[in-house]
């Protein structure tokens, strides 16, 4: 079963910089609840190809939800067909084929001090949050960008208005391989270390997120207050009606520590299988479940609007927290071993390992 995806209407394409377009679709009227997004979130886009009819790539968001905008911003990447497509092709009239927003690498509060940190393209969804935090809450955002120069800089004017019209809450620290080298973990560390009562988001390319999250997490930063965004080149069709997907990179970051062996796996159980349910506020439960699908599958028949994008194990939208009982998963590309042992899973991969099963996507 795949998602109902809608075909927008591209009104601007901006260059943002040599390599870095930002895209701004038309959502009409019919559509604005489907597409109604939070800070942080991403699209799911269908980039036409010769060879395989599409390739499926996620982008954030880089506009803010009260803005009433929706757009996305991409960078061309080495080899990137889709990124390099986007960039090449697309103009104000064309049109795309894409699924709602979804995601998780969102606040749960605006009114808490963020500790942002974005690496080139990584700026993306960073600066939705800082544009939405600002706007809508009440707490400091700091911002650490890095960059290869200042060539390269996304949004460079739009951060210095944002710096200009929030002085005493918004401050952002640019850092530039050209002049400083590549940030060490050292040097974030002591950065972070001023701010260790804050929640951090980070998102950028893989070196720049690993020495991110091990300086927060020497720093003492607790899990629910360290965030970060990752996304892998789709290899199934959330689309539904193409049986080839092409593989080509055109990511934001791709995950580089990941281990989908778990020695201690628990072992798979057939049904009936209880499972309870904590959705937007709303209870579900259900004892007929006989493992003879995915959990997200089983949801959706019972006609529980579960949340999803990829179906594939290789992003985070349908993530949850497993409250009680157990899962094995088929497929993970997305969540570390930390995320694992804290009882994160991926509800679109998991199958039964205990008898009953209650989980919550309010956590």
């Amino acid at each position: 079963m795949a998602i109902e995806s809608h075909v927008l209407t591209v009104v601007d394409v901006i260059e943002e910089t040599a390599d870095a377009h930002s895209i701004v679709f038309d959502v009409p009227d019919e559509l604005r609840e489907t597409f109604a997004y939070t800070a942080g979130q991403f699209l799911t886009v269908a980039v036409p190809s010769d060879q395989t009819g599409l390739a499926a790539r996620c982008y954030s968001l880089s506009s803010a939800p009260h803005s009433g905008r929706h757009q996305i911003t991409v960078k061309r990447t080495v080899d990137g067909y889709a990124s390099n497509w986007i960039c090449d092709n697309l103009r104000a009239g064309d049109t795309l084929r894409m699924l709602p927003p979804s995601g998780i690498f969102t606040p749960k509060s605006l009114d808490v001090d963020l500790l942002l940190f974005g690496g080139g393209s990584g700026i993306t969804p960073v600066i939705s949050i800082a544009r939405t935090a600002l706007e809508k809450g009440s707490r400091k955002v700091v911002l650490f960008y890095a960059n290869r120069d200042e060539q390269s800089v996304i949004f460079r004017s739009e951060l210095a208005a944002l710096s200009s019209a929030h002085p005493d809450r918004f401050v952002v620290v640019h850092w530039l391989e050209s002049v400083q080298g590549l940030p060490s973990t050292e040097q974030l560390t002591a950065f972070a270390a001023y701010f260790t009562d804050y929640t951090a988001f980070v998102c950028g390319p893989a070196p720049y997120m690993k020495a991110v999250t091990d300086s927060l997490k020497a720093l003492g930063f607790p899990r629910d207050r360290r965030h970060q965004e990752k996304f892998v080149s789709l290899g199934g069709n959330p689309f539904g009606d193409v049986e080839e997907m092409s593989a080509a990179a055109a990511t934001l970051a791709e995950a580089d520590d990941h281990d989908d062996s778990d020695d201690e796996a628990p072992s798979a159980v057939t049904g009936p299988i209880t499972v309870e349910v904590e959705l937007d506020g709303e209870h579900y439960s259900f004892d007929d479940w006989q493992g003879d699908k995915p959990l997200l599958e089983f949801l959706e028949e019972k006609g529980v609007d579960a949340p999803f994008s990829c179906r594939a194990g290789q992003c985070s939208a349908c993530a949850c927290l497993v409250l009680e009982g157990e899962v094995t998963m088929k497929h993970n590309e997305i969540l570390e071993a930390e995320d694992l042992s804290e009882g994160i899973r991926l509800v679109c991969q998991s199958m039964p390992a205990s008898e009953k099963l209650r989980i919550t996507y309010n956590g």
